[in-house]
């Protein structure tokens, strides 16, 4: 069941920051299992001897808390239940919906037995005023919905991987979706974090009046994961059908969509210039099963969706990840780690006969790389179930075996 995954990769994260001076924020957009996390968390203080009293839990979307509407509310209210006499670990929940909380976070922070772990799905909680007050002073860990490793480990098996790849994207990453199994029931589901995203997240906080102009925004973006674009092509896509929209408010679409973890950008880096261009960017989308959700059975790339799958892991295991440009060429993904640079190329297959060039589809997915002159790790990620294979240097490997990390060096 999903609300028994441990989560390690984030688990440990909180484990090892424990007792350390800085406030936890762990940020992620809604339902991706934030919550959950703190209560995986909280038993296993328990079991390292942490006593109930000790623990202070709030999850301010609650009814209970709707009163706490200050700063000052908040501080307080904590604080009547804090013990003197020994270490207390307190835990936040959407602590965004308070304003200014973030100077009760600091008052807690300073307190000397206060252990604080907030949770937030905007990524404004650590912009402005938060980060000015409380620089140097937190760590940051980003939460995604389900890899595809975890979601095969929930189901317990790992016969059928491409039905169950496909399941895993057409019924969601979303841990509680794992509880589901009639696909109306996902719908609904999928639904429900949708508005609440787009209405509470977006529209409420940004005081957004033209709803329909968001969603259309939402609808493109959804609809073009992996194509390099950018606020004026989207403005001019959607002035040529009909709708009057600038670009000024693309772009504040798009940083809403962005700040709320419903999509992430991906800027494009010069590999032999090493530096981050400015113009062209891709989009890529949280989960999948939203977008099934919002363009229902429209026909998709399905080699950009691999390449989306692709991108949300490379940031899970800790990498800065841009689109890599080789003079002419692109490169799906530069990541970037603490031990340098690796290389992407991402296909949905690389078989099939030569087109009009004369080339076949594995050498002009191969030619960007080999473009590459450096010698950092380069890998070509596809779906076919072919042995894994060597290019001169560049590794071929199925890409469910690199996504559920089956290490078999076989190239």
């Amino acid at each position: 069941m999903s609300e028994w995954l441990a989560r390690p990769q984030y688990l440990d994260q909180l484990v090892s920051f424990r007792d350390k001076d800085l406030i936890k924020v762990v940020t992620g957009i809604r339902r991706c299992g934030k919550s959950t996390l703190f209560d995986i968390y909280e038993e296993y203080l328990k079991s390292q001897g942490v006593e109930d009293r000790q623990i202070v839990r709030l999850n301010l979307e609650m009814p209970e808390y709707h009163d706490l509407q200050t700063y000052m509310q908040l501080y307080e209210y904590i604080k009547a239940q804090l013990q003197d006499d020994c270490q207390n670990y307190v835990f936040i929940d959407e602590v965004q919906t308070v304003p200014e909380f973030q100077r009760a976070v600091d008052g807690l922070y300073v307190r000397k037995n206060c252990d604080v772990y907030i949770t937030g799905s905007n990524a404004h909680i650590l912009s402005g005023d938060l980060a000015t007050l409380l620089s140097g002073r937190y760590v940051e860990i980003k939460m995604l919905p389900l890899s595809f490793r975890e979601y095969m480990e929930a189901l317990g098996e790992r016969s059928d991987l491409l039905v169950k790849y496909r399941n895993y994207l057409e019924n969601s990453s979303f841990p509680y979706a794992l509880e589901l199994t009639k696909k109306k029931d996902i719908r609904a589901y999928l639904g429900s974090i949708f508005d609440s995203v787009i209405l509470k997240d977006i529209v409420t906080r940004r005081k957004i009046q033209d709803v329909t102009g968001l969603q259309s925004v939402t609808r493109f973006a959804f609809d073009n994961i992996g194509n390099l674009t950018s606020s004026t092509g989207i403005a001019n896509t959607m002035i040529s059908g009909g709708r009057k929209i600038s670009v000024h408010t693309v772009v504040n679409y798009l940083e809403a969509l962005c700040g709320s973890f419903i999509l992430y950008k991906a800027g494009r880096y010069d590999v032999k210039g090493k530096q981050q261009l400015v113009t062209g960017v891709k989009y890529y989308i949280s989960d999948i099963g939203l977008r099934y959700y919002l363009l229902g059975n429209k026909k998709a790339d399905m080699g950009h969706i691999l390449e989306n799958i692709v991108y949300l892991e490379l940031l899970r295991r800790g990498y800065e990840v841009h689109v890599g440009k080789v003079g002419n060429a692109e490169v799906d993904f530069i990541a970037i780690g603490e031990d340098g640079e690796e290389y992407y190329q991402v296909a949905y297959t690389v078989e099939g006969e030569p087109g009009r060039d004369g080339k076949t589809v594995l050498e002009r997915e191969l030619a960007p790389l080999f473009a590459i002159r450096d010698h950092n790790p380069k890998f070509l990620l596809t779906l076919d179930f072919t042995p894994n294979a060597s290019h001169n240097g560049i590794k071929q490997i199925n890409a469910l075996d690199w996504l559920l990390e089956i290490r078999k060096e076989r190239c």
